[in-house]
């Protein structure tokens, strides 16, 4: 059976569906009977695949570009965002991808010359989805791999089917790290998981109004990161609802296409970024690890194992990995007025001050959101208006914002935000976001 003859690509995810339906396909159409199982069972479990991922078109071409796009192996890896790579691996992926495209260029409507032309193969050639979303990737994704599989089915040989699958990887990564954008932990007790959060808010920075120098600086940071300069960890610190984390998300949309990731990790978790960083530190990508409204109180001690990590241990700290954090303290750890007391039970009582504010100084960059004083409120509430088509005049506009703000929370981006929302709301106007 072709399948087995696969070198690099052997342990790709659904290798028993994969073996199945190539076994089935490599059968002479005298060798084919309505007795075998297995061509149900097959069809059913590529129309299951289909509706999990938005499949579309022809499912035995977008099942082999699936696999071929999550398949982390060492030629896959080595070429995920740098493109082609050169030596030995180039030759093994070679004979995979003769041995694949092989495979791609059989016609699955012939299966249905021992069902007694029940077409059930014939059409999942053609196959149209319900509505051509995703429960897994986002839609941007979804349309990437059937672009992949249609590019590929277009390839006129084996060259061009390699380099078709290489310029993927190139610019969109492999496996789960290069089909998604965010990642969330969880901890199994031995190693920790890095799993896809699939669902994320499509903000954009120009979609932040103000704040230009903040995100100037943030902008600086991340592009010296994925420029492979030196780049320091970031503290956002400041009111809340002033974008802090609106603007991370937004430099993770704007830099994803140049292998930009983040990894959000609560402080729960701290004890495990050291096996975090470990499995991403010999990866093709840029990480951002991301924790959101950091601050502890003086009884909380994970913020020992932060101060580790940050400074890196015995081990060397991984080079495409950054910690950028929110917090509304600037010093993150809640002090008290005991803390500074002269007379107090602790006989080096300035070493426990310095020891709780050393942690704000792993930091290298630090940038502070302050709220909009009331002219800078009514330019954001004017510049969300805009956008989303709302037409008011802007002196009841502002009008009805300054009495919302009064009543909820003050002068914020957020205030603003959830102002516009109400709008929407009243009018009867819909907004869409997209992941």
């Amino acid at each position: 059976m072709k399948s087995q003859e696969l070198i690099l690509y052997r342990n790709m995810n659904y290798r028993e569906l994969f073996d199945k339906i190539s076994g089935l396909l490599s059968l002479e159409a005298g060798e084919r009977t309505e007795t075998m199982p297995d061509s149900y069972a097959c069809a059913g479990q590529l129309i299951e695949l289909a509706a999990s991922y938005g499949f579309e078109g022809n499912l035995w071409h977008c099942f082999l570009a699936f696999c071929l796009a999550n398949d982390e192996n060492a030629y896959s890896t080595s070429c995920e965002i740098v493109g082609p790579v050169e030596g030995t691996l180039n030759e093994l992926a070679a004979h995979d991808f003769r041995v694949i495209k092989e495979l791609f260029d059989y016609d699955i409507r012939t299966l249905d010359s021992f069902l007694h032309g029940k077409g059930i193969w014939t059409a999942l050639a053609d196959y149209r989805a319900a509505d051509g979303s995703s429960k897994v990737y986002n839609k941007r994704i979804r349309d990437q791999i059937v672009a992949l599989a249609v590019a590929l089915e277009q390839a006129e040989n084996e060259t061009v089917f390699a380099l078709r699958v290489t310029e993927f990887y190139r610019r969109f990564g492999v496996g789960k790290f290069g089909l998604n954008k965010a990642f969330r932990i969880e901890n199994t007790g031995t190693e920790p998981l890095i799993l896809p959060i699939t669902s994320m808010e499509h903000v954009r920075l120009d979609d932040i109004i103000g704040y230009q120098r903040q995100k100037q600086k943030l902008i600086e940071n991340t592009e010296a990161f994925l420029n492979g300069r030196a780049a320091n960890n970031v503290l956002l610190f400041g009111d809340s609802g002033t974008g802090k984390s609106s603007s991370i998300k937004a430099v993770l949309n704007e830099y994803y296409d140049r292998g930009l990731r983040i990894i959000e990790v609560y402080k729960h978790q701290f004890q495990s970024l050291s096996k975090v960083q470990e499995q991403v530190k010999d990866r093709n990508y840029k990480f951002i690890i991301y924790m959101d409204d950091l601050s502890f109180e003086d009884t909380e001690l994970e913020y020992k194992y932060l101060k580790a990590i940050i400074e890196g241990g015995l081990g060397k700290k991984p080079g495409n990995v950054l910690i950028y954090a929110t917090s509304n303290r600037r010093h993150l750890i809640r002090e008290k007025f005991s803390d500074k007391r002269e007379l107090d039970d602790d006989l080096h009582n300035n070493d426990t001050v310095q020891e709780k504010l050393s942690l704000v100084a792993r930091f290298g960059v630090t940038i502070y959101f302050g709220s909009p004083d009331k002219k800078e409120f009514q330019e954001i509430v004017k510049g969300l208006a805009a956008r989303s088509d709302i037409n008011m005049p802007l002196e009841e506009l502002y009008a009805k914002a300054n009495i919302w703000e009064l009543n909820h929370g003050g002068l914020s981006g957020r205030t603003a935000s959830q102002f516009i929302t109400h709008l929407l709301g009243t009018t009867g106007e819909k907004t869409e976001r997209n992941s």
